[in-house]
């Protein structure tokens, strides 16, 4: 039945993103300002919500556990930050290719990419911190307080382009406000999102089977030990 539904995800995914793709490219004009480089928005902006909805659901995740003190909890959020991290990667690269465009260089320590550096940052070491604790109660609980830690600096960075006016563009969808965007051009960005949330599930659920087996080769080694 798993299988079944992460290959549905992904076939849907595929299907959509190339819809969503022939519409960019085709229909879609260049921006007046930025030219052709601006489409990188539709995947840069929709990774970046894909990434933050990962995170903090992870963290939803992450305080269950400390709740009800079961470590299958732990696990879905351990996987759900996997597959939101290479997310926020994706968002960070085709931030930085856009930036090289119109600024001319690949990073300016600009508050809203030096916050969003610092995101990465938090949940590598929360990878890292999985992989240095063994004993999973104490790994599960050091990860809930790494989660929380890097949700705090995701509101940071959700709002740095208002609270500093620095080199990162304002906001420019309408659901910040910004209704920088002519007709027709937003409504790809949210399209994407479709997509990249689809795929993102299907990751997840790749990642829940993998944390499962490990759990369970975790038991084995420790039934071994014990004697």
């Amino acid at each position: 039945m798993r299988t079944k539904l992460i290959v549905g995800l992904c076939v849907l995914a595929c299907l959509t993103l190339a819809w969503n793709i022939r519409t960019i490219f085709l229909h879609v004009p260049d921006e007046a300002n930025q030219g052709a480089i601006f489409r990188i928005l539709y995947f840069h902006v929709p990774s970046a919500m894909t990434s933050f909805t990962g995170f903090f659901v992870a963290m939803g995740f992450s305080l269950m556990y400390l709740v009800k003190k079961d470590l299958r909890y732990d696990s879905i959020a351990a996987s759900i930050t996997e597959v939101s991290l290479a997310f926020a990667t994706i968002t960070l690269v085709t931030g930085s290719i856009w930036g090289r465009i119109i600024w001319g260089v690949w990073w300016a320590w600009d508050a809203r990419l030096t916050s969003y550096f610092i995101c990465i940052l938090i949940y590598s070491g929360y990878l890292m911190l999985r992989r240095a604790v063994d004993e999973p109660n104490q790994r599960a609980r050091f990860s809930t307080v790494l989660s929380v830690l890097g949700c705090v600096d995701i509101t940071i960075v959700w709002k740095s382009i208002e609270w500093f006016r620095t080199q990162h563009p304002g906001p420019v969808l309408s659901v910040r406000n910004g209704g920088g965007m002519a007709p027709g051009m937003e409504a790809p960005v949210y399209i994407n999102l479709i997509p990249l949330l689809m795929l993102s599930l299907a990751l997840i659920l790749i990642r829940m089977r993998q944390e499962d087996l490990r759990h369970e080769v975790d038991s084995l080694r420790r039934y071994a030990h014990s004697f």
